[in-house]
């Protein structure tokens, strides 16, 4: 290459004369950049893989995405750890965000008897022997919708849910029976709740010793005692995108039952030993 002080075409100052100043020689300027090439096309790849990923699982996390596309990675030849994700998301603005609203769906200010918590400082050791309730809204363009989830404690799977346009007792039942109609528990199950006059309700109770039950509930009326049912229903808003706004009930339906179905059988749990839902569940019940 002709040593000359710019090109006469672009105005840049040539490779030989940049390496010059900065003391350079001009086989560490080559490999620079292709360890910089080398390193963008890596980023291209890993960017690609996460959208396909996030297709499924919209709003799943860095540790999580790679755990979920360690395979993809191997088979690339691609050796990236967990902060080296994260960067390459932020720099492409991919990180999660997540939003914070709230809305109140218990009313624990009745006449109804509350029932102690069983479950306090019990030993959760298999799956269907606690099961743990909620309710949640969901927003449509005419107003909230409630969705009312049933919960294996010990699998974390959701074993039971409805969808329905009131906060009246008949979603809660219907969620119930689905766990039931599904999951075929055995006996010794303790169903665990608030104290939210859907659960403690008379045709609710009755339903849960028909099917020999035992009743927990929280005691101090505050989210530590049922965190489990209220950590799903952050997932089920923060990373499935149930917290938006929906067309109609119908909408938020097939919402809810497509994101249901990749909680249980997509989403990888830390608590878990990152497997999912229905891995541990299906495992042991």
């Amino acid at each position: 290459m002709r040593a000359v002080g710019k090109s006469r075409k672009t105005g840049l100052a040539s490779v030989q004369k940049v390496c010059s100043s900065m003391r350079l020689n001009r086989d560490a300027y080559y490999k620079c950049k292709e360890r910089f090439e080398v390193q963008k096309s890596t980023e291209a790849k890993v960017i690609s893989l996460v959208k396909e990923e996030r297709k499924i699982q919209s709003r799943v996390g860095t540790q999580k995405l790679q755990m979920h596309l360690a395979t993809d990675f191997s088979r690339l030849g691609i050796k990236i750890g967990r902060d080296r994700l994260f960067d390459i998301l932020r720099a492409n603005d991919m990180l999660v965000r997540r939003k914070k609203v709230s809305c109140k769906t218990t009313n624990s200010y009745h006449h109804f008897y509350k029932y102690n918590n069983l479950i306090k400082d019990l030993n959760i050791t298999v799956p269907n022997q606690v099961w743990v309730s909620d309710i949640t809204y969901i927003r449509t363009v005419r107003g909230f919708c409630y969705l009312a989830l049933i919960t294996d404690l010990y699998s974390r799977k959701i074993v039971g849910f409805d969808v329905s346009d009131s906060l009246e007792l008949a979603g809660c039942l219907r969620a119930l029976k689905s766990a039931f109609r599904k999951a075929k528990p055995g006996s010794n199950l303790i169903h665990h709740s608030d104290r939210g006059i859907q659960y403690c309700s008379k045709q609710y109770v009755n339903e849960l010793l028909k099917r020999k039950m035992k009743i927990s509930m929280t005691e101090e009326n505050h989210c530590y005692e049922n965190a489990v049912a209220e950590r799903v229903n952050g997932i089920l808003k923060d990373e499935f995108y149930l917290d938006q706004c929906f067309v109609n009930t119908s909408h938020a339906k097939q919402a809810t039952k497509n994101a249901i179905d990749i909680y249980n059988n997509k989403r990888l749990h830390l608590s878990l030993g990152l497997k999912t839902p229905e891995q541990v569940y299906s495992k042991v019940a």
